[in-house]
């Protein structure tokens, strides 16, 4: 027998009594990425390595877009994927990219999880104009970013635009890599809170605009995830233990694959659409 659950208040009935019923799971809807094409930004380490690896693991062959050749390589060959080296801020190495994911089948997903930060002060110590911040460490952020993460959109949803609709008229998702940042930015932190808060502004209106092609777009926005970007050794572990004491619960850092789930979901889950999503475990980040 089933249990019961409180639904939702529909329009002019109030709350129901609803019966679970195995039978109704039918009403769930997932894009299938069994045998079709992901592109993974920024896939040789980290969230996107994580990302990669489970997108594989639901059937997808999986384009490794990054610089770094080593790490690239190797992670394809273990997921049966394919690496293509990126730099994201040109655009005929994402068309490459995006060609080569055309070869292994139809380009349905996009992961955009490339991205770098630069911590610097707006004003110098001594007064004078040359210590202020360096415009150029500025620009190259927002370039690769926030600049970088819409060109592989606009060139992967071109792709998905020509590919066959599945069922529902659904064609493709694109998942973008935020930060909390975007909303919690620390000092030192202008540049990559700007670049991750473009990120988060453009997700709407992109989304509405893919819409007419049948393609999902959704961000999500992490917070301390345990990565390579902390280092190793025990210095490194006692920066993440006072890291942790601003997480509400659990209180640690998270992992790749818990942002690698939640990218997944929001590619094959096909309601889900136009939102930027924290997986924080409810920090809110101090000013520094």
């Amino acid at each position: 027998m089933g249990g019961y659950f409180s639904a939702g208040p529909a329009p002019g009935v109030g709350w129901q009594r609803i019966r679970s019923d195995p039978a109704q799971a039918h009403n769930v809807r997932h894009m299938d990425i069994n045998g079709a094409s992901a592109i993974v930004t920024g896939g040789a380490s980290g969230i996107g390595a994580a990302s990669a690896r489970l997108l594989a693991a639901r059937g997808a062959r999986v384009v490794i877009a990054d610089l770094q050749e080593d790490k690239g390589k190797a992670l394809a060959d273990e997921i049966g994927g394919a690496f293509c080296k990126v730099d994201v801020t040109n655009t005929e190495q994402i068309i490459e990219a995006v060609e080569m994911a055309k070869s292994m089948g139809p380009v349905r997903v996009l992961v955009n999880s490339a991205g770098i930060g630069a911590a610097q002060r707006t004003v110098g110590k001594d007064g004078t104009y040359e210590s202020a911040a360096d415009l150029g460490r500025f620009k190259k952020v927002i370039d690769i970013n926030l600049i970088g993460t819409f060109d592989c959109i606009r060139i992967a949803a071109t792709a998905m635009s020509t590919t066959e609709p599945l069922a529902d008229g659904e064609r493709g998702a694109i998942v973008n890599i935020a930060s909390v940042a975007a909303f919690d930015g620390q000092i030192g932190q202008a540049a990559y809170s700007a670049s991750k808060g473009g990120i988060v502004g453009m997700t709407l209106p992109i989304a509405r605009d893919l819409a007419a092609i049948g393609v999902r777009v959704n961000t999500i926005a992490p917070g301390l995830i345990d990565t390579p970007i902390y280092g190793t050794g025990e210095a490194s572990e006692a920066f993440k233990e006072n890291l942790k004491k601003g997480v509400l619960f659990p209180q640690r850092l998270g992992s790749p694959e818990e942002l690698a789930s939640m990218v997944v979901e929001c590619i094959t889950n096909s309601y889900m659409n136009a939102e930027t999503i924290r997986v924080d475990g409810g920090i809110r980040m101090p000013p520094k």
